[in-house]
């Protein structure tokens, strides 16, 4: 193998190394796999995390394309095809109104979806900044901003969004799913607050951020581009759980007459309006039972196989 070697005059030449018989000279330096690249390798080799993901992108699917994957308007009824069992004409059977209950199914994916979804971005955008405040400065932030996190979190989680949403005041349409959204929203913020805060507690005494410091670079710099990036993981494996947790609560929510109102497809509510008919109509509480079952199936698995992949301890 030829080595450059610099001559004398400064002019570089090549060497031919001798061959040593069992020995392979290195060619270039060795690239170390990035705990990214880990994280989507052992991942990749999960089965049940796989088949989360699956389920997850499946659900995902059939919110986008709910127009077009349903037979019939969820909200169409035909009083003549009450009470409907299993058909070829009608899948899933229709409901007392007479309306299509798999329509009502398929619809009710992108409810509970948007809802699970976007209450918890909504306190990611809140309770991370939060978390990080509190955990970067300490002192009187840091004991003001975490017992207003343990005042909220002293209340459970079903009955304080139960007391939001009698606050709220249920409506029907875009604006009682942004009312529900809120309410969850508010609940799981303090979770977010008190996971980040502890990351930022052990990240901040590393020598990479006292030398941020000593360098003069301003507060938000240093949170944003040198301590948030090192609490994605649970942040994500967490957001991930909070995900299923979400689709829980605005089913529980609409069951109690709280979360989605009518005529707005939903899973809680549609389980709700049938529970009386369960004895003679079975199929109408046990499909909108099992959609609820699934979506939270697939989220779970897919959370514990990104905290399998994303924990440092289990590599």
């Amino acid at each position: 193998m030829a080595t450059p070697i610099s001559g004398g005059s400064g002019s570089v030449r090549e060497v031919e190394l001798p061959r040593v018989a069992g020995v392979a000279w290195p060619t270039r330096a060795a690239r170390s796999e990035t705990p990214f690249a880990q994280g989507v390798r052992r991942l990749r080799r999960s089965t049940t995390a796989l088949f989360g993901v699956a389920i997850v992108a499946v659900l995902i699917l059939v919110a986008v394309f709910a127009d077009v994957l349903a037979p019939e308007s969820p909200t169409a009824s035909d009083q003549t095809q009450t009470f409907a069992v299993p058909s070829w004409e009608h899948p899933l059977g229709t409901d007392q109104l007479g309306r299509d209950m798999l329509s009502r199914v398929i619809h009710g994916t992108r409810i509970s979806l948007l809802v699970g979804v976007s209450s918890v971005l909504l306190a990611l955008f809140v309770g991370v900044p939060l978390g990080m405040i509190a955990g970067y400065h300490g002192g009187r932030v840091d004991t003001v901003v975490m017992r207003t996190m343990d005042l909220i979190l002293a209340f459970p989680i079903y009955l304080l969004a139960i007391i939001l949403m009698v606050m709220f005041t249920p409506t029907a349409g875009l604006i009682g799913t942004m009312k529900v959204t809120g309410a969850i929203a508010i609940v799981r913020i303090p979770i977010y607050a008190r996971l980040v805060r502890g990351s930022v507690l052990s990240i901040k005494e590393k020598e990479y951020i006292e030398a941020c410091r000593a360098l003069g670079l301003r507060t938000p710099w240093i949170l944003f581009r040198h301590v948030l990036p090192n609490c994605l993981a649970p942040i994500i494996v967490t957001t991930t759980l909070g995900i299923a947790t979400s689709i829980i609560v605005e089913a529980t929510l609409s069951f109690l007459g709280l979360g989605t109102q009518p005529p707005t497809p939903s899973w809680g509510w549609d389980l709700k309006a049938n529970v009386a008919f369960i004895q003679a109509n079975a199929w109408l509480s046990l499909f909108p039972g099992l959609a609820i079952f699934v979506t939270v199936l697939g989220f779970n698995l897919f959370g514990d196989g990104l905290r399998d992949a994303l924990d440092p301890r289990l590599k």
